[in-house]
């Protein structure tokens, strides 16, 4: 399938979604270097799932946003989704303090930071509204706005029509800062749940306070199959993700009609940068959708392809036919 000529008149941005695994700092390092020379337009930056995994420290996030930045990108910092101290409560707040990037608000103590931080500093915050904030419906985002947020990522499960009428392409919810951008989960795997727990300690039967960060030998998580021999979950620390790896080139056109303008692409350990090459090739220069589908199939990637939830179906419904 080829996007029109009307979808290819705006060029789709994509959005490098924050890392969801622990790699080794090189490895981590390696990837964002290949990031600054990629068609990526935005990177997001910082700990997304266990606030145990320290190899980065948050002076070392802000000097790597900093060398992104200069080489071009737009560079956002996220929060975590789920906090459960202290600590992690400080981190935020430490965040929604600084004012040289935008900053992700991934739940609610997120925004309550960010209008702290607001207060102290006399003029409304400006934010992206994260995936796990539960943004379902025109009323909500609009309140959301009027907290100073700039773009809506969707919620992961949300179809493309759906997503068209939360921030219809023609009458775009607005706030302080003008429109609001609308983004959507292109690639990778698919955050579905977060938990106190830690599912790859339990795995190795360790608690998670000394989880041995185990998580480091599973560059792409832990991949669980059904009884059946289909891939069905995948553990990561804290989180439980798809099997699956979301790939909406087919749906792109019925997204981009309903007012997506920007993708994201959720890290992968092999294959990452070509999948980013067929995803502009799709959206932006007319490539076939079905072939850069199966093009994607023949490399080394962690998962099949699916994009069932973009189409209003089953989530793990396959992206090729």
């Amino acid at each position: 399938m080829t996007i029109d000529s009307g979808a290819a008149a705006s060029r789709t941005e994509f959005t490098v979604g924050a890392l969801p695994y622990w790699w080794p700092r090189p490895a981590l390092l390696a990837f964002y270097a290949e990031v600054a020379d990629s068609a990526a337009h935005c990177v997001v930056l910082g700990e997304t799932v266990c606030s145990r995994r320290t190899e980065m420290k948050p002076g070392d996030w802000l000097a790597l946003a900093r060398e992104l930045r200069d080489s071009g990108k737009e560079v956002v910092l996220a929060t975590l989704p789920l906090l459960s101290s202290e600590a992690e409560w400080r981190a935020v707040r430490e965040l929604a303090g600084q004012e040289e990037f935008l900053l992700e608000a991934g739940d609610a103590s997120a925004l309550q930071a960010l209008e702290q931080a607001g207060e102290q500093r006399g003029r409304l915050p400006r934010f992206v509204i994260g995936p796990h904030l539960n943004i379902y419906n025109g009323d909500a985002l609009r309140e959301h706005a009027a907290l100073g947020a700039v773009r809506w990522v969707a919620p992961v499960e949300l179809a493309a029509t759906a997503i068209g009428r939360v921030n219809p392409q023609h009458a775009r919810v607005r706030g302080p800062h003008g429109e609001i951008a609308t983004e959507a989960w292109g690639f990778g795997r698919l955050p579905l749940a977060l938990s106190a727990r830690c599912f790859t300690a339990r795995h190795h039967r360790l608690r998670k306070d000394a989880c041995e960060f185990r998580c480091r030998d599973d560059a792409d998580g832990l991949r669980l199959d059904s009884t059946e021999g289909q891939a069905f979950l995948c553990i990561n620390g804290t989180q439980i993700q798809s099997a699956g790896l979301h790939a909406v080139l087919g749906p792109w056109p019925e997204l981009h009609a309903a007012g997506v303008g920007r993708l994201r692409l959720s890290p992968c350990s092999q294959g990452f940068f070509e999948v980013l090459r067929s995803f502009d090739a799709v959206c932006n220069d007319g490539a076939d959708a079905a072939d850069a589908l199966r093009h994607l199939r023949g490399l080394d990637l962690p998962g099949p392809l699916v994009d069932g939830y973009a189409k209003g179906a089953a989530g793990m419904a396959s992206a090729i036919d």
